[in-house]
């Protein structure tokens, strides 16, 4: 699945895209690296778009978070 992305002002990510229907959230890291993350809230979504630090907010909430995931 294609999930739209749009580019975001992090020293760790590149651009982040939501689909709504399937939950899924998309990364792409500054290393080119593109990850999905599975049954993630819209809230996590919209919340990390609007964090201080996006970095911190994905690490903390998303990646601690342990939502199953798949480098794609």
């Amino acid at each position: 699945m294609k999930v739209d992305r749009i580019s975001v002002e992090s020293s760790n990510l590149a651009s982040v895209g939501y689909d709504e229907d399937s939950s899924i959230m998309e990364v792409e890291f500054n290393d080119g690296s593109v990850y999905q993350y599975y049954s993630v809230p819209s809230y996590v979504f919209d919340e990390l778009l609007t964090a201080s630090s996006k970095g911190k907010y994905f690490h903390k909430n998303v990646k601690e978070a342990r939502y199953q995931y798949q480098r794609v």
